[in-house]
């Protein structure tokens, strides 16, 4: 069953009477669970959806719309499907007494993972699952792999009864399915000859695997440090060493590297980042894969659109993976736009400081690093730390930061997005 949330102005779905709060039941006689057969079975360009009103009664449609025009219907979001592993790295068991309640859910979905570019263990999967992966050709899926053989990947997902991975994406190739895959690197579980196993079997697949991320453990300071650790500058430069490998043989026998080392395994590991064409595309960017030389190229490419800041301050918030980084993308942004940008690497108060990565930053912490930051013209913060509700991991809203900070402040994902708006009010 599904619930209307909003239904736009004009819309098919207005047209047709429906409003908050109706129940969509099922189309052509097929129950509606979730989005996906909201989406996939009513696809056509006619259909007969039956639906129970706010009040109870229960109305079938005739509904018909042009190709492509939506239906103008959004719905309340859909029950995430829970983990039924307990990895040793699970970020949710690093978060710090207190945290709301949604930090707590444990999510392993496959339809986020088509969706939105999740990863998920595929551990989870019922028979219903795998019968609608195939039937509505949920492609490319994100998968988290960490290892092809079957006992470590038990190990590291501390699920016992989890299935084989080899097989599920061989059924799943079968019928046209192709993956992005990672290795969250776990020293001493997953790394070294474990490592190059994985990686030989995922290569053996050929298109189907469409690339493979490298990834090393993140921890907070509440983790189970007991149980797992982060890797040394040595284990990671071996962990590198096999992507590096095994992306030139794929670079010479396929034309792509297939497999990338995600930016913190090159920072652990004290390297430089290979050129921005090495990752082909930056296909795992949101993966941490390539992002920093992704933010050069796309700074390069949007140069001309850019404004000219000649005489503007810009301060730059970030956290402290970033900070070590930012020099050249201010670089690249001082060049397109003659202003001047200074970066301020913030520590992350609420998880701790091995928790590197801007997304995660409190709003206390960016709060407090703004508080004595005078003569600035502006000030960027990562657009990425504020939910869709305006609200920071420690529960500290944007409006609230705004309000406090002597600087005008703009949220950015790519500084291009920011650059030439409206303040934030």
């Amino acid at each position: 069953m599904l619930r209307v949330a909003t239904v736009a102005t004009g819309s098919v779905g207005a047209d047709l009477g429906l409003k908050t709060g109706d129940e969509l039941l099922s189309i052509g006689g097929r129950e509606l669970v979730d989005f996906l057969d909201w989406e996939f079975l009513g696809a056509d360009e006619t259909f007969e959806l039956k639906v129970r009103t706010a009040g109870g009664e229960e109305v079938e449609l005739e509904v018909e719309r042009p190709e492509g025009v939506p239906m103008g219907v959004v719905l309340e979001p859909p029950k995430i499907r829970r983990c039924n592993n307990r990895c040793d790295f699970c970020f949710v068991d690093g978060n710090p007494a207190g945290a709301r309640k949604v930090l707590w859910i444990r999510d392993d979905d496959y339809r986020l993972s088509f969706r939105y570019g999740n990863f998920a263990t595929l551990s989870n999967l019922k028979d219903k699952d795998i019968r609608r992966i195939l039937e509505y050709r949920l492609s490319p899926l994100y998968v988290s792999v960490h290892a092809t053989d079957p006992g470590i990947r038990r190990r590291v997902l501390r699920n016992a009864k989890a299935p084989e991975i080899l097989p599920q994406l061989e059924m799943f190739a079968a019928g046209g399915i192709r993956f992005h895959t990672q290795v969250v690197l776990v020293p001493g579980v997953n790394d070294g000859n474990v490592l190059e196993r994985t990686l030989s079997d995922l290569y053996a697949f050929g298109a189907p695997v469409l690339s493979v991320s490298v990834v090393p453990v993140a921890l907070t300071a509440y983790s189970k440090h007991d149980l797992v650790r982060a890797p040394t500058t040595d284990e990671a430069r071996r962990g590198l060493a096999s992507v590096r490998k095994w992306a030139a043989r794929a670079r010479g026998e396929r034309g792509s590297g297939w497999v990338y080392g995600s930016d913190e395994l090159y920072m652990r590991a004290g390297e430089p980042f290979p050129p921005a064409d090495s990752y082909d595309g930056f296909e795992q960017v949101e993966n941490g894969v390539g992002a920093v030389r992704w933010l050069e190229s796309l700074i390069e490419s949007e140069a001309h659109a850019l404004p000219k800041l000649a005489g503007s301050r810009v301060l730059v918030l970030t956290g402290t993976a970033m900070g070590e980084l930012m020099p050249t993308v201010i670089a690249s942004l001082e060049r397109a736009t003659g202003g001047r940008f200074e970066c301020v690497a913030v520590e992350n108060s609420y998880f701790g400081p091995t928790v590197t990565t801007a997304g995660l930053l409190p709003g206390g912490a960016l709060t407090a690093a703004l508080a004595s930051r005078r003569g600035y013209d502006l000030a960027l913060l990562p657009a990425e730390a504020v939910n869709e509700d305006g609200i920071f991991v420690d529960d500290t809203s944007l409006a609230s930061l705004v309000a406090a900070s002597p600087v005008p402040v703009r949220l950015s994902y790519h500084f291009t997005d920011a650059l030439g708006v409206e303040a934030a009010a």
